[in-house]
């Protein structure tokens, strides 16, 4: 019988931190070597409808709740606890979602929710991902762009302080990289730090290399 990891031989993965610049990167390398990109954060909005309770209790818990509502009565580590990520619950989904895919060409898997631990067991080899981690001044940069326009602030958080949104999103974010970085020795995953110096082209014939994205 044909593995999991077998099945998905031609997936890559750039998962890690949120704004890392991991869209970037997954754009580029589909326009330079023909790869299908799989977008976890789109991906998530059809995995709501299809969570249950009793297989997906935090993202079902999720469901049908105002933006913001989350944070509230809530400390960063509270919420960073009942991340659905930290717990597996998006690993199916995105086994399901990439076996429906054709495996004619490369896939490229763009998607931060997902840890060492739960990506392992999908891989042929460690070569396949890469988890691209931010350092706290570059992601506190792209986030303060992000969401510098106020429907989208509205959207993510709700009538919470912009400000103090803001820095909760960047305490739990932290916590996250911090359990990468736990792990990934653990599941000999490779880390890549970025801190803006680095032009993404270059990033992205690293990562092409490393993919085995390459034609001879």
């Amino acid at each position: 019988m044909t593995s999991l990891a077998d099945r998905l031989a031609h997936v890559r993965w750039i998962a890690g931190g949120t704004a890392a610049g991991k869209s970037t990167l997954a754009g580029l390398l589909a326009g330079r070597h023909g790869a299908a990109v799989l977008d976890g954060d789109r991906a998530e909005h059809r995995w709501l409808d299809r969570c249950s309770a009793e297989h997906h209790p935090h993202l079902a818990a999720l469901r049908d709740r105002p933006p913001g509502v989350r944070w509230r009565d809530r400390d960063v580590r509270q919420v960073f606890r009942a991340m659905p990520s930290l717990h597996g619950e998006m690993t199916g989904f995105l086994v399901d979602d990439l076996l429906a895919l054709p495996a004619d060409r490369p896939v490229l898997v763009d998607y931060f929710g997902i840890l060492p631990r739960d990506l392992a067991p999908l891989l042929r080899h460690p070569g396949q991902a890469v988890f691209l981690l931010p350092t706290p001044a570059f992601r506190a940069a792209a986030l303060a762009a992000r969401y510098a326009d106020p429907a989208r602030a509205r959207a993510t958080w709700g009538d919470r302080d912009p400000r103090t949104a803001l820095a909760e999103r960047l305490a739990r974010d932290a916590l996250w990289d911090d359990e990468v970085r736990r792990q990934a020795p653990l599941h000999t995953a490779a880390v890549l730090t970025v801190d803006g110096t680095t032009p993404a082209a270059d990033l992205a014939d690293h990562l092409a290399t490393r993919f085995g994205l390459l034609r001879p």
